[in-house]
């Protein structure tokens, strides 16, 4: 894992994980409450991806322009902002339009009967 993304486990866990999924997730949040488009969604987890590539260089001393380490971080940043986004917007659907909507598990809504 260390020669993927360029740091030891603990430090990809703490910069990635944590601290960039924590500013992801947050993102999801406030991109769906604000009723963005979800293409939006790719470019800020991009940039959010070089903003951990930058962490990982100047906090953990891994490389900087590591390709498999800035794919692979993309990666989970962007299931976490899609959870938050998908998640937010199916409660501001059902908050928003109870008459027309319900509730369809946690990430999903349908039309009410």
């Amino acid at each position: 894992m260390s020669q993927l993304v360029g740091c030891s486990p603990w430090a990809y866990l703490a910069i990635t994980i944590v601290l960039l999924g924590f500013a992801a997730y947050m993102t999801g949040q406030a991109l769906a409450a604000t009723w963005r488009p979800v293409w939006q969604l790719f470019v800020y987890t991009a940039l959010l991806g070089l903003a951990s590539r930058f962490l990982i260089y100047a906090l953990a001393e891994g490389p900087l322009l590591l390709w498999t380490g800035y794919l692979i971080d993309v990666g989970v940043l962007l299931i976490i902002i899609s959870f938050a986004y998908r998640l937010t917007r199916a409660r501001t659907m059902v908050r928003q339009y109870p008459w027309l909507y319900e509730r369809s598990g946690i990430l999903g809504w349908r039309a009410r009967h």
